[in-house]
C-alpha cells in the first residue's frame, strides 16, 4: 500500500512535467485522465484509512481534511480547465501548487512530515540572520550608488553602470553567488583599479560571512529540531 501510495504521488506530480507549459508536451486528455486516476487512488486510500479509524479522530486530523480539500479543489480546477479549453479560453491550472499536499499529509509520509516541520520551525529562528544579510546587502547597494552613480560609468553593452538603485540592490545579491562575477565590477575597476576594493569588501562580508553564518544557523536549528521529532515530540 505504501509502494502504490508513493508511485502515485510522484506520478501526480510528474504531470507538471508534460503539461502547458512542459517540457515535454502531452494532449490535455491524457494528462487529465492520469491525474483523475491518480485523484482516484488518493480518494481510495483515504476511504480506507477512514474504515479502519474512528470517525471522530479521522475528521479531527488535519491532515485528512487537507487530502480531501486538495482533492476537490485539484477536480474543481480540472473542470474549470477543461470548460474553458473547450471555448478556446486561454486559463492557467492553479490546483497545481497543491499537489505537494498528497507527498506530505499520507499516513505514509511520516519522515516527510518531520523534515518539513523542521525546516518550518527553522524559519523564525534565521529571521534574524536573513535580515542582517538584507541591510548589509542595501547598504552596500546605497554605497554603490553613491560612489559610481554620479560618475556616468557604462557598461560594455553601453547601458548605465549602477544609476538605479533597485538594479544596484540586484546586481550585489546575484554578486552574492559570485555568478556575475568579475563582470559586474570592471567598469568601476576599469575608471580606477582602487574601486576592486569595494567589490572585495562585499563578497568578504556577504559571501564569506554572512553565507557561512547563514549556513550555520540553518544546520543546527535543523537539526535540533530534528532529534526532538525523533526523540517523539510531534513526531506526526
Amino acid at each position: 500500500m505504501r509502494t502504490a501510495t508513493y508511485f502515485f504521488i510522484f506520478l501526480n506530480l510528474s504531470l507538471a512535467v508534460f503539461e502547458e507549459p512542459a517540457v515535454y508536451p502531452l494532449p490535455f486528455l491524457a494528462t487529465s485522465l492520469v491525474e483523475v486516476l491518480c485523484l482516484l487512488v488518493f480518494f481510495g486510500r483515504l476511504t480506507h484509512f477512514a474504515k479502519i479509524t474512528r470517525r471522530n479522530v479521522f475528521w479531527k486530523d488535519t491532515k485528512n481534511i487537507c487530502i480531501m480539500v486538495a482533492i476537490l479543489l485539484s477536480l474543481a480546477d480540472l473542470a474549470i480547465y477543461g470548460t474553458l479549453r473547450i471555448y478556446n479560453i486561454k486559463s492557467i491550472r492553479w490546483s497545481r501548487i497543491a499537489r505537494p499536499i498528497f507527498l506530505i499529509n499520507f499516513a505514509e509520509s511520516r519522515q516527510i512530515r518531520r523534515a518539513f516541520r523542521s525546516i518550518r520551525n527553522t524559519l523564525p529562528e534565521i529571521t534574524y540572520v536573513f535580515l542582517l544579510f538584507m541591510f548589509s546587502l542595501l547598504m552596500f547597494s546605497l554605497m554603490a550608488l553613491k560612489l559610481f552613480g554620479e560618475r556616468n560609468l557604462q557598461t560594455a553593452e553601453g547601458l548605465p553602470y549602477f544609476r538605479n538603485y533597485l538594479e544596484i540592490v540586484f546586481d550585489l545579491y546575484v554578486l552574492v553567488t559570485t555568478a556575475n562575477s568579475p563582470d559586474v565590477m570592471m567598469p568601476a575597476f576599469d575608471f580606477s583599479s582602487w574601486y576592486a576594493l569595494f567589490f572585495i569588501a562585499f563578497v568578504i562580508v556577504n559571501t564569506y560571512i554572512f553565507m557561512s553564518l547563514f549556513l550555520a544557523v540553518v544546520y543546527n536549528n535543523y537539526k535540533k529540531h530534528l532529534k526532538v521529532m525523533r526523540g517523539g515530540v510531534n513526531c506526526d
